[in-house]
């Protein structure tokens, strides 16, 4: 079995459904090397009932510093999960820069007001094409801002399984080209397949425009739950060997090591 890392998972932090130690077994029991804590962040108080208070960080961070002294046979990371707000991004690269993390992970879950991932009833009425524009340069940003060592879920707007007419292949290629130009490291996000879309994230269908730029990748599992803690690992692991990939990405204190698949 090769070396195994899930980097995004949530706990009672946020919106998880568990204690972080509750994910230890689950992650032992799925084979991983490492596991990576991950709890959504927004700095500008939206939807507070999923995202972390900012003010809980510090709590937040010597919680899993001192899970990490008490496991063993198990290396535990330490990351944050945090919406990219456009026209935020020294707010949001200054609170980082003052806080210690192995992984940076940032995420688009807004566009205007609205999250994308809330309902169906965001899209009704819209253009799928322009909401598909709209949300891959708001990740472009994300990705340019170059605050973060890994972009999450970066087509959460396929979520409840709309589609574009237009090819969205170009946008794909953009953002993997953005990604390689900025040193930014995609997820392959098997949480997907629990949601109305039934694929993971990215689109299996364009992992191959990665493959072809040359993007880094590592595979999460964005688990709310112990169960789901490296659910779907292998399949993504033999999807990604399929269209090319032979490394994977690990993470130390923001440094970043490429581990064969």
């Amino acid at each position: 079995m090769h070396y195994r890392t899930d980097y995004h998972v949530h706990t009672t932090f946020s919106d998880g459904k568990a204690a972080p130690e509750d994910y230890v077994s689950a992650a032992s029991g799925a084979g991983l090397s490492e596991l990576g804590f991950s709890e959504h962040l927004s700095l500008f108080g939206r939807d507070q009932y999923w995202v972390m208070d900012p003010a809980e960080t510090g709590k937040y961070l010597e919680y899993i510093d001192n899970l990490r002294k008490t496991t063993e046979k198990l290396i535990i990371r330490t990351g944050l999960e945090v919406d990219y707000v456009e026209g935020k991004d020294k707010e949001i690269r200054d609170f980082l820069d003052g806080i210690e993390l192995d992984y940076r992970i940032g995420a688009v879950h807004y566009l205007g007001e609205k999250t994308v991932d809330e309902g169906p009833d965001f899209y009704e009425g819209k253009n799928i094409d322009r909401l598909f524009r709209s949300y891959f340069s708001m990740v472009m940003r994300a990705v340019s801002s170059e605050i973060f060592d890994i972009i999450a879920h970066c087509d959460l707007i396929r979520i409840f399984g709309y589609r574009p007419v237009s090819s969205p292949e170009p946008l794909y290629r953009e953002l993997a080209r953005t990604m390689k130009r900025h040193d930014v490291v995609f997820e392959i996000n098997t949480n997907g397949r629990n949601r109305p879309v039934g694929e993971f994230y990215p689109d299996p269908q364009f992992l191959k425009v990665f493959a072809e730029e040359g993007v880094a990748v590592c595979v999460n599992s964005d688990a709310h739950m112990p169960s789901r803690v490296g659910q779907y690992f292998d399949e993504a692991y033999q999807l990604l060997k399929s269209h090319g990939f032979r490394e994977m990405a690990t993470f130390s204190r923001r440094r970043r090591k490429m581990m064969p698949l």
